[in-house]
């Protein structure tokens, strides 16, 4: 059976209850998912994430998201710094995350919201290379202004440490400045989609070392579980994305590439290795 990795799904979300999230677990790994990295996205979830991955044998990060810097405070930083100590010896804690820049929630790009998200992202940047771990970046019109802080990481404390820029879809030219900073590019539901031209195209063009593979589950669906926004409004309910996609998910990916699912499993796999390579350590 080929194996996929599942590079960002928030599995601990309060979209199920413990049980379903072990039983959506074993359904994932029945389809062929081997591993998931299971991003933090404020204080309130970073030991729900470790427990999940430690219940499931998968992998986990701890940061606090962009849509939650407008409720944290500087405490928040400073325990994130401690959890980061406490849990450093943790094999299964991989990287800091989920942390980044969003500019498509109008209340984040208020100027007073930006320059909060800019001082957490920026300050989670820091402990991630203090701590020597990867980061796992959400990239929502905001890639430019990404890789400007990671170019002045780099130029007051070294090369950043790499990582994933997770729902990629900027251009190719900022595509190729995340991967120059060691970064993979991390592919999903979005992809699916037949009118997503521009994904798909860079999907099927960028080189095959630069991707990830991952569901966001419960968000992001693929187009077979998308409800559209008419039914939406009408009362019917989206149906959540669950890391069993995955592999369907890959085989439509792989199609876009005129490879075998086979193939595309081994090398986004082995990508993901590559730029997080605690999961490289566990798995061997």
């Amino acid at each position: 059976m080929r194996m996929w990795i599942d590079s960002h799904c928030h599995l601990d979300a309060p979209d199920w209850s413990d049980a379903q999230r072990l039983l959506l677990r074993q359904q994932a790994r029945a389809a062929g998912v081997d591993f998931c990295v299971y991003p933090a996205v404020q204080r309130a979830n970073w030991a729900r994430v470790r427990e999940l991955a430690h219940a499931c044998g998968d992998g986990y990060a701890l940061g606090i998201h962009p849509l939650y810097v407008l409720q944290a405070d500087e405490a928040d930083l400073d325990a994130l710094a401690q959890e980061l100590q406490r849990c450093h010896a943790d094999p299964r804690l991989l990287a800091v995350g989920e942390i980044g820049l969003d500019y498509f929630v109008p209340a984040l790009c208020e100027p007073a919201a930006r320059q909060r998200q800019w001082h957490f992202y920026t300050a989670q940047l820091e402990l991630a290379q203090r701590f020597g771990l990867p980061v796992i970046l959400h990239v929502r019109r905001s890639a430019d202004l990404l890789l400007s802080g990671l170019r002045q990481q780099a130029r007051r404390r070294g090369a950043a440490p790499g990582g994933i820029a997770h729902a990629f879809n900027g251009s190719l030219q900022q595509a190729q400045a995340f991967i120059a900073h060691g970064f993979g590019l991390g592919f999903g539901g979005a992809c699916t989609f037949d009118a997503a031209r521009h994904l798909r195209r860079l999907v099927a063009d960028l080189p095959a070392e630069a991707l990830v593979l991952e569901t966001d589950a419960p968000d992001m669906p693929p187009q077979w579980l998308y409800t559209p926004a008419a039914a939406r409004a009408s009362g019917a309910r989206q149906s959540p994305n669950t890391p069993a996609e995955l592999p369907r998910i890959g085989a439509t990916l792989a199609a876009l590439r005129g490879l075998r699912p086979e193939a595309l499993a081994t090398q986004t796999s082995a990508n993901v290795q590559r730029v997080l390579p605690r999961l490289a350590a566990l798995r061997h």
